[in-house]
């Protein structure tokens, strides 16, 4: 049977912009068809899935990386959303060697990790106590385990397309099995503990909760779906609080990509809007790996010893042999220092309005309809699948459903982003992107032009 991959990589054999790209990185090809030998796909990362094959870096500083062939990029990739201080910053790096210099593990406490607690909890409105992970899967998959231990319930409630990680109870909806059934590997009973609702859509949780009286908690991407690329109606978290106050179940906000970014104290801040729980990953631990899960102390002290013991119930169980491990929580330490002393989180809101700016005039100068939008320091392409008329300028995602913004053409979007990587850019496959304090006045333009030049491309290939 041919494969969705095989079919894409077919119809790109004829492109201009793929030849140009083959041109342009023959070592990344040569690595890729290395990596095709030991990995699945080729691949240590589904969102590094790029047709024909996804640049090879070799270094990075700032806001630019370049590849095994010498390319120079600027990077919207951001470390998956980790990097809000850009590659490398110098604190971060200095902490890092600091802690490399003493030891990667102690297999003991250690006096960064309760530096590392306090600036959460002093920075993070709903945080009255922490516990490491070493993901932002592993932070999500804690969260539910302790919603449905102080519950008593089985049941999560999800939005479609909002991503949590990849642990089984996250599979379904995100990109595929929207009807909630179990993707492969996902057992049918847990699928079946999964209720998922249109995102954004007060009345469908309603009921939800009308429907099941065994729902311990809901949890979604305080910003909607795919850091924001199917926003929330006004008010929605607001009534989501309400809700799940009502029916005695928790609220998780899953911040591993908002918290740190969108404000000091993430979108819970921003929004006024306070979790029960709340996860995090990425810049938390300052671009390093490393996560956790921040929220009331009623909830975090079923993982208490003591707490058990005095309550005579039983402890939920929690390991992991890099939680706070040393090297992280000094990269952790340095990083949110800086976010709690400096504007960095404005800074990069700012510049990633005046990116997406850039190219809704890069957009409209081209008469393509098509638009960038966003908030906070994420921008988004909208590539419009059902041909409406849009201005770029004028261009709201709430007048759209989820399909149309989340769902887009596979063909065009990897054209587009080959386009543009080779004219020096490299963005998600969203498609759009995370910008950093790194990014300046200099990127901003370049990207703004290989935008422009990447369209004309695309148009050249018949894609527009």
């Amino acid at each position: 049977m041919t494969g969705a991959a095989d079919t894409l990589e077919r119809s790109l054999t004829n492109s201009m912009i793929v030849a140009a790209y083959r041109e342009k990185t023959p070592t990344s090809e040569r690595l890729a068809a290395e990596a095709h030998e030991l990995f699945p796909s080729g691949l240590t990362h589904d969102s590094r899935h790029l047709t024909p094959y996804g640049i090879y870096v070799e270094r990075a500083e700032g806001s630019h990386k370049w590849d095994v062939d010498g390319n120079d990029y600027v990077d919207y990739f951001g470390g998956h959303g980790a990097l809000i201080l850009g590659h490398g910053h110098p604190d971060i790096r200095a902490a890092a060697h600091g802690a490399l210099d003493d030891g990667t593990h102690f297999g003991s406490g250690h006096e960064m990790e309760i530096r590392w607690a306090k600036l959460i909890t002093r920075l993070l409105p709903s945080a009255e106590k922490v516990r490491f992970t070493a993901s932002g899967t592993e932070a999500t998959h804690m969260a539910l385990r302790i919603a449905r231990a102080f519950t008593g319930r089985p049941r999560i409630l999800r939005f479609l397309g909002h991503f949590h990680g990849w642990h089984d109870h996250m599979a379904s909806g995100v990109h595929s099995h929207f009807d909630g059934s179990p993707t492969p590997g996902v057992l049918d009973d847990v699928a079946g503990a999964v209720t998922l609702c249109p995102p954004g859509n007060i009345d469908a949780v309603k009921n939800a909760f009308q429907t099941h009286n065994d729902i311990a908690a809901v949890i979604l991407e305080p910003i909607g779906s795919q850091t924001g690329q199917v926003p929330h109606p006004p008010g929605f978290l607001t009534e989501l609080r309400e809700v799940t106050r009502a029916y005695g179940a928790l609220l998780i906000f899953d911040e591993v990509v908002t918290g740190f970014r969108v404000s000091r104290g993430g979108a819970q801040a921003h929004y006024g809007v306070m979790p029960d729980l709340t996860t995090l990953a990425k810049i938390v631990s300052g671009g390093v790996p490393g996560g956790a899960v921040a929220g009331r102390e009623d909830l975090l002290e079923l993982l208490d010893f003591g707490a058990a013991v005095r309550n005579g119930r039983a402890k939920i169980g929690h390991q992991g042999t890099y939680n706070a491990n040393p090297l992280t929580a000094a990269a952790g330490v340095a990083a949110l220092t800086i976010i709690a002393e400096t504007d960095a989180c404005e800074r990069a809101s700012r510049s990633a309005a005046s990116l997406r700016s850039s190219l809704n005039a890069v957009i409209e100068e081209a008469s393509v309809p098509w638009a960038a939008y966003g908030e906070f320091s994420m921008f988004h392409i909208f590539t419009n699948p059902k041909g409406r008329a849009i201005k770029a300028g004028e261009f709201d995602p709430l007048d759209h459903d989820f399909e149309e913004l989340a769902l887009k053409p596979k063909e065009t979007i990897h054209k587009l982003r080959l386009a543009l990587l080779i004219n020096g850019v490299d963005v998600t496959g969203w498609p759009g992107g995370t910008v950093s304090v790194a990014h300046g006045e200099a990127d901003m333009s370049h990207t703004a032009e290989a935008f422009a030049r990447a369209l004309h491309l695309l148009r050249q290939d018949g894609e527009l």
